[in-house]
């Protein structure tokens, strides 16, 4: 299907992003496509939600991300509330999410404007809250030092449920994770977890993270979390530098929702979606994550070969144990016609094995 209207969300802190931004731009001055520089903030400019920022850049159909997975994050954001395309240009260091190299920009907007560029849809999480998490003005400040003004508190949702205890139905969406973290340094988390409605423990942490497949490599990676394929749903909580003998990740059936109570004892804590903040909880507030209906749709030149990219980023190759053998033969390389037992299996095309 051809492209319209183009949203553009560039790291402006890097050079090389700022001059592919410029040639988005002329690839869409050719075409005759719209294109609209989307979540761009300055000092005095006030960010809006997703759903606002898709509207004001014309609902665009493709959202093009210039820099590394945080920058793929915020285009994704924007892309899930009208289903757009979003199409990471990679200029990270250890992302996992942007694949498309600079030098192949033009042909990847061909393929999209042409319909022939794959596309893989990502589950994310919504949220419910018992009132809406935002972040009280005296704290804004120190909480967003560094990192530019913050989002807005996520807008309330009309589908909210009939009678109490379900609290408020929040329009977000993570592709991550949902993360719940202390706010002074002296005074933990202290959470009851529940996982589909059932206490599972309570916790005294530094942080607890609900992550998605796609983010399992992310923040709940860094904690000890286990690697998730992205092509399945789940529901991955992490607690961080949890105070208790049961410290391990739990993954969930992605129909299984994760809520956190904090403890009347509790500091208070952060929320914060794919890494941006959006709200502070006070002790007797919680939260539910769980899987929401809308999923990201992430344009690709070829299919993903996430195990590849798992080997390359970590240098899994590098590994002393493996010097002495040389390169690892080649499994499974369907190079022929594939055997029935193997028919609808998941296989890297053969010049991606190795």
């Amino acid at each position: 299907m051809p492209v319209h209207r183009v949203g553009l969300v560039v790291h402006q802190g890097r050079a090389e992003a700022r001059d592919a931004a410029g040639a988005v731009h002329a690839w869409c001055a050719a075409h005759g496509v719209r294109c609209t520089e989307i979540d761009v903030w300055t000092p005095d400019h006030r960010r809006r939600s997703g759903r606002e920022e898709a509207r004001a850049a014309g609902d665009p159909d493709l959202v093009v991300t210039l820099g590394g997975d945080g920058t793929f994050l915020r285009g994704a954001r924007i892309a899930v509330k009208t289903g757009a395309g979003v199409l990471g240009v990679d200029l990270g260091r250890v992302g996992f999410l942007t694949e498309v190299p600079v030098c192949d920009l033009a042909t990847a907007l061909d393929a999209v404007h042409a319909g022939h560029a794959p596309v893989e849809e990502r589950m994310t999480l919504t949220m419910r809250a018992s009132r809406l998490p935002g972040v009280p003005a005296e704290m804004e400040a120190f909480l967003c030092y560094g990192r530019g003004p913050a989002l807005p508190p996520p807008p309330v949702r009309a589908e909210n449920g009939e009678g109490e205890g379900w609290g408020l139905a929040l329009d977000v969406n993570a592709l991550n994770d949902v993360v719940v973290e202390k706010l002074a340094r002296d005074h933990q988390v202290s959470a009851g977890v529940y996982i589909s409605g059932r206490l599972l423990a309570a916790y005294s942490a530094d942080a607890f993270v609900v992550a998605t497949p796609t983010g399992s490599t992310a923040y709940s990676f860094a904690a000890g979390g286990p690697v998730l394929s992205p092509h399945m749903d789940a529901v991955v909580f992490t607690p961080i530098a949890a105070h208790m003998t049961f410290n391990r990740t739990v993954v969930a059936a992605p129909d299984e929702p994760v809520a956190l109570r904090i403890l009347p004892h509790s500091g208070r804590a952060a929320v914060s979606v794919d890494g941006q903040l959006r709200g502070v909880l006070d002790p007797g507030d919680w939260i539910g994550v769980y899987r929401a209906p809308q999923r990201v749709r992430l344009i690709r030149l070829r299919p993903t070969d996430f195990y590849g990219r798992l080997r390359d980023r970590f240098r899994l190759t590098d590994a002393p144990a493996t010097a002495s053998d040389g390169e690892a033969a080649p499994f499974f390389r369907p190079d022929a016609a594939v055997p029935p037992d193997l028919a609808g299996l998941r296989l890297v095309p053969p010049s991606a094995a190795r």
